[in-house]
């Protein structure tokens, strides 16, 4: 006869069923029989299947956050950065979708209309014709003009765009549908570097429902009258500039190997005094404008000397100039990290500044608790930033925690003038980097 042997335990959180932990509740104590579990009355043993609670339908967290553009966005590659790059200007070019089949050749003369909605204007317009109109959704804004003379297409434009409503023709039932929305297609640049720009300016205007087609260069979209204007009004300015700017970044947690905080003046002796062009105090924190010779390299070798150095993030942004764009720690983050609700967000522009050519940038730190600091830096092409003093303490949540208070955040931020010019002024049609002397002539240009 097998020998009970029962075990009475404090027990906070138990429900072991197949090997799972389960809920709290009053449960029965678990007896072990001959070494074999039982959990009320389930037997418990190596060959068990675990029995999981059932999950809400939600996309799982890596799924969401899956995304195509993410390699591109996450890597820098540091031995082959170009401080100037010259591309040709390509035609973004912005097609609406269902747009349906052609209005019957028609001539429309002498139409008034005053006060009346979408519908009923295209009603009045079309009495006499065996063509209806359908609202597939109500389309309330009302509308009052005259079309003197005209094709029936371009009357029917007028009138929906008036209204801010979309028409597409029918031809096979003999209906015009009215809608709120519509859908496009965007064909986009060749050059990623301006894709990029593109699509963070229009997530910057809160455009969110974006298709990406990176095989053949396009973007679908889908929004009301007012995304559209959005829309045409950030492709006409991209289009319209001549330059653009990136910024390539890494960025570090540095725990210093002592109790004592890193010694920064040290960097002044470590680099020379030459190199360190400007230090421009924030809330939080502090930018150093350096010159060239401070590079992601030499400046882990600095740090290493006093603690221990590690990439946390990295990754590259771009705007067009004088527009505004941000970078998310935590989507190319390394790992889950106490930063990774940090986002880097800048506004800049290239061209004069008091007689000279500079990049004026406004760099500012923010997390969901708002603004951690910002800093103004104008700098030259082929300058450098370097953020620190910004506290690892200000990302903890925790009234304590294991980081030291002396762990910091350290942002290197390199960046990038981007030239576009006429496709005949580049040889072959191709990007072209610039160095050296001919790097010297485009900045004096």
């Amino acid at each position: 006869m097998m020998k009970l042997k029962k075990i009475f335990r404090q027990i906070l959180c138990l429900g072991i069923v197949a090997g799972a932990v389960g809920a709290c509740a009053d449960k029965k104590p678990v007896q072990i029989i001959d070494n074999i579990t039982v959990v009320d009355d389930l037997v418990i043993n190596e060959n068990s299947v675990p029995i999981f609670p059932k999950k809400a339908a939600l996309t799982t967290d890596t799924a969401r956050r899956f995304a195509i553009d993410l390699p591109k966005r996450c890597t820098v590659d540091w031995n082959n950065q170009n401080v100037v790059t010259v591309v040709p200007e390509e035609k973004i070019e912005v097609v609406r979708l269902e747009v349906g089949d052609e209005l019957p050749d028609l001539q429309v003369s002498d139409y008034n209309f005053k006060q009346q909605t979408v519908k009923q204007a295209l009603d009045k317009l079309l009495d006499g014709t065996d063509i209806s109109v359908v609202e597939d959704g109500e389309i309330i804004d009302k509308v009052s003009g005259t079309i003197t003379q005209g094709q029936l297409t371009d009357a029917v434009e007028l009138i929906a765009k008036m209204g801010r409503a979309y028409y597409s023709y029918d031809a096979v039932h003999g209906e015009i549908h009215l809608k709120h929305r519509a859908k496009w297609l965007i064909k986009m640049p060749k050059n990623e570097t301006i894709i990029m720009a593109l699509l963070d300016a229009m997530r910057g205007a809160n455009i969110r429902n974006l298709l990406v087609n990176w095989e053949d260069k396009t973007l679908i979209f889908e929004g009301n009258y007012q995304m559209e204007r959005e829309v045409a009004k950030i492709i006409s300015d991209i289009s319209s500039k001549k330059y653009m700017l990136a910024w390539d970044m890494d960025i570090y947690r540095v725990y210093p190997r002592t109790d004592n905080p890193i010694i920064w003046m040290d960097m002044l002796p470590a680099f020379g005094e030459n190199n360190i062009k400007m230090s421009i105090p924030g809330v939080v924190g502090r930018a150093l404008v350096v010159g060239p010779e401070v590079n992601t390299k030499t400046l882990q070798e600095f740090l290493s000397r006093q603690a221990n150095v590690v990439l946390i993030s990295q990754g590259q942004f771009s705007i067009p100039n004088g527009w505004q764009s941000r970078f998310d720690i935590g989507q190319c983050g390394k790992e889950e990290r106490l930063e990774t609700d940090l986002v880097i967000g800048a506004q800049a522009k290239y061209g004069d500044f008091a007689g000279q050519k500079k990049i004026d940038a406004k760099i500012v730190l923010r997390t969901s608790q708002g603004e951690l600091s910002s800093f103004n830096i104008p700098s030259s092409v082929g300058d450098n930033y370097v953020i620190i003093g910004i506290p690892t303490h200000s990302f903890v949540t925790t009234p304590e925690t294991l980081v030291s208070p002396f762990a910091e955040l350290v942002v290197f931020m390199s960046p990038r003038v981007i030239s576009i010019v006429e496709p005949n002024k580049i040889p072959d049609n191709s990007m072209t980097e610039l160095a050296g002397d001919a790097l010297r002539d485009f900045l004096n240009d």
